[in-house]
């Protein structure tokens, strides 16, 4: 079997394009933010915050979650939502990194 096209960069640059990609949608993003906001929160709540059918809300969950954007416990019936501090740390790390270099530059 032939290399992806991911294998061709480093496991950093994987790792923040598969983040970048699932912050890819405002309604991602406004889940994100609406966490911020709150200690946990059930999936239900969510919902209510957003103007989307709670299939379309547990999707963007699933995928922030599989970018390790947040994490998820069951809590009776319910899945509890937070962030996952560990993966903007890394977000964090990341861009500082990128804005140093950009404010040290000389070009244009």
């Amino acid at each position: 079997m032939g290399a992806t096209k991911t294998d061709h960069f480093t496991d950093q640059q994987n790792q923040i394009a598969t983040i970048a990609k699932a912050l890819g949608h405002p309604a991602r993003v406004a889940i994100i933010e609406y966490l911020l906001t709150v200690d946990t929160c059930i999936c239900g709540d969510i919902v209510n915050e957003l103007p989307l059918a709670q299939a379309t809300v547990s999707q963007h969950l699933k995928e922030l979650k599989n970018a390790g954007l947040i994490k998820g416990n069951i809590e009776g019936n319910a899945i509890c939502y937070c962030i996952d501090e560990n993966t903007f740390s890394i977000l964090k790390t990341y861009f500082t990194n990128i804005i140093t270099k950009v404010m040290e530059q000389k070009c244009c």
